[in-house]
Order: C-alpha cells, then structure tokens, then sequence
C-alpha cells in the first residue's frame, strides 16, 4: 500500500500477529513513521515537558503558573505524545493548515495509548472547539479529528468566541488573552472528571482558559491530552 504521508508503496505486514489477531495496519512506511520523536523519560508531573535529570518537577514554568495570582487555583494536568520537530512542524502543516484530514489516522495508536496510559474511562472527553468562524476557514477541527481516535464518546461542552490564531501571537500576548471559552448550553458537567483534547500544547494558555470555565461550572478535575509538547 502506499505511505499516508510520502506516498511510497511499503508492505504494511510486518508480523505474524498482524495476520493472526488482524491487527489495524500502519498507514505510514518505516521511515515517515520512525521520523516522529516520542515524549518519554523524566517528565514535569504538570506540563508534561521532558526534563533532565537535576531539573524540578514541576517545572519552571508551571511554578510560575501556580505563583500567579490569576492562575494559581487552575491546575492541569497535560500529557503530549510527540515532540514538535522539524518533521512534526512538516506534518502538521499538512494536516492542520492544508487540510489533509485523513492524517489523522497516522496518530490512531499512539493517542489512544497515551489517553488509556494517563486518563481512561473514567474521564469524560471534551475536544478544544474553534470558533464557528475558524472551522469554515479550516473545514474540520483537528481537536475534534482527534478525540474521534479514542474509543469513548466526545462531549462538545465548550463553544468558542472569535479571535486572531493563536499562532500569530507572542507569547505575552497569548497569556494576555481574554478567555474565549463559555459553556456551551448547559452540561451536566458538576463532579466529573474531564480531559481536554488538543493538538499543541505551547504555553499552556489555552487548556487553562478552557479548564477555568469548566471547574467554575462544578467539574472536579480538568486534565489535558495534546498530540504534540511544543
């Protein structure tokens, strides 16, 4: 079959196990997959950044996000699977920006193992939405494109407000930001446990304005899974 990404005809079987328990196939060939860098090791207990060795846990950052009088009371929990390198900032580009939607499918197995490794069941899934604006522009959401990987069902108890892309922005202004998130009608979210899905995680900004408006509403934890730890 041919690679989802570079287009070149590989053989998707690579074992025995994969004919016996007929196991999903790999959509991309050995080199597009093995292009992709892992998160793992010693990571921030909060963030997810990787860290060396003689670095704190919880990380600089996140210390100061606890210091912060505006911040201090809104703790998430992130966990990312890939780091953003330059074959990541490729694929995206592809995928988010070009709006090949079908890439999605290369990240089926790592995202679902890394939700069930961090989160599971227990946790009910809320994708990062766009404004109704962004989406026409884009044409799908790709938090949305990725919740759909998991195998537990997506709540849309967010809605978003319109605002410049958040890629345009420095880092000052992002966390500058006023928050865009409001509940979407009226969920039944008061004690539940709640991931956020997303695909970068950069300052942290954007989890943190939607996990504000969700424990103001009663939920008792809001964590985060992204796709890729910028």
């Amino acid at each position: 079959m041919n690679c989802l990404l570079c287009h070149s005809l590989y053989n998707p079987i690579t074992s025995w196990r994969q004919l016996l328990f007929l196991e999903d196939v790999d959509v991309l060939c050995p080199r597009c997959r093995s292009s992709f860098l892992f998160i793992d090791g010693r990571l921030c207990e909060t963030c997810g950044r990787p860290l060396d060795e003689a670095a704190s846990s919880p990380c600089a950052d996140c210390l100061r996000w606890q210091e912060d009088e505006q911040w201090g009371g809104v703790a998430v929990k992130n966990r990312s699977v890939y780091v953003y390198n330059d074959w990541m900032k490729e694929v995206v580009a592809l995928w988010k920006f070009r709006g090949d939607y079908a890439i999605v499918n290369a990240f089926r197995r790592p995202f679902a193992r890394a939700f069930h490794r961090s989160f599971g069941r227990e946790w009910h899934i809320v994708p990062i939405p766009l404004s109704p604006e962004r989406l026409y522009e884009r044409g799908f959401n790709q938090a949305e494109a990725l919740a759909r990987l998991l195998p537990f069902p997506s709540f849309p108890w967010l809605a978003r407000k319109h605002s410049e892309k958040q890629s345009k922005k420095s880092r000052r202004e992002r966390l500058e930001t006023d928050n865009p998130f409001f509940l979407s009608a009226h969920p039944p979210i008061t004690g539940k446990r709640i991931v956020l899905i997303d695909d970068i995680y950069t300052t942290g900004i954007t989890v943190r304005h939607a996990a504000r408006v969700l424990l103001e509403a009663g939920a008792a934890e809001v964590g985060a899974l992204t796709l890729i730890r910028a």
